[in-house]
C-alpha cells in the first residue's frame, strides 16, 4: 500500500527503517514529548529505537498497531507519521496520532495525509468510527482533525499526564462512517 501526494509518500512503516524513525522522533523530540511521550521514551538512542521497531513489527503483524510514515520522495526522509492505535476490531473503532516533523509544519501536509490514510483505512478495513484525542491548547492538530471531518465529541477534563507531570484536558474527535 502506497499512497502518494505532490512530493510526499506514505506507507505503512517498516521496521527496518530503524534509524531514519530514530531521526524523525530524535529531531522533533521537544514537541513530541508530551503527547507522543510513548514513543519518545522508546526511541532515546538508536539501540532503543531498533528494539522499539522489533516490538512495532509485531503489532503490524497482529494488526494492534499501524503506524504510517510519511516521507519525501525525493529524499526518502521521514518527514511524519500517522499511526493507527488503541485498536477495537469488535466495533470496528481505533484512535489516530499524528505529527508532521517542524520543518514542514504549516503547509498543510499533515492535513492532506490524514485525509489520504483515513480514505484507505475505511476502504481496507471497515471501520465504522476513527478518534482523535488532541490536548485541548494544540489549535494545529484541532485544525487538522476538524478539516477531516472529525466533529468533537467532547472535552475530557484532567484527562492526561504531561511528561513534565502536567494534567491536561483533552478533546475527543470523532467521525462515523
Amino acid at each position: 500500500m502506497l499512497m502518494e501526494f505532490g512530493n510526499f509518500k506514505i506507507s505503512l512503516f517498516d521496521p527496518s527503517q530503524s534509524e531514519a524513525f530514530f531521526e524523525l522522533i530524535d529531531s522533533n523530540k521537544s514537541r513530541l514529548d508530551d503527547f507522543f511521550a510513548g514513543t519518545v521514551a522508546k526511541t532515546q538512542t538508536l539501540e532503543d529505537t531498533i528494539n522499539y521497531c522489533e516490538l512495532i513489527a509485531q503489532k503490524i503483524i497482529d494488526k494492534t498497531y499501524l503506524p504510517y510514515i510519511i516521507s519525501d520522495k525525493r529524499s526518502n526522509a521521514f518527514i511524519g507519521l500517522i499511526d493507527l492505535k488503541n485498536i477495537d476490531w469488535n466495533v470496528p473503532k481505533a484512535e489516530l496520532g499524528y505529527f508532521v516533523d517542524s520543518n514542514h509544519e504549516g503547509k498543510g501536509l499533515i492535513t492532506k495525509a490524514l485525509g489520504l490514510v483515513v480514505s484507505y483505512l475505511l476502504k481496507e478495513y471497515k471501520f465504522s468510527k476513527l478518534l482523535c484525542r488532541v490536548g485541548s491548547q494544540n489549535t494545529g492538530s484541532i485544525n487538522v482533525a476538524l478539516k477531516n471531518g472529525f466533529q468533537l465529541e467532547g472535552t475530557i477534563r484532567n484527562d492526561y499526564r504531561t511528561t513534565k507531570g502536567e494534567i491536561v484536558d483533552l478533546n475527543y474527535y470523532g467521525r462515523v462512517f
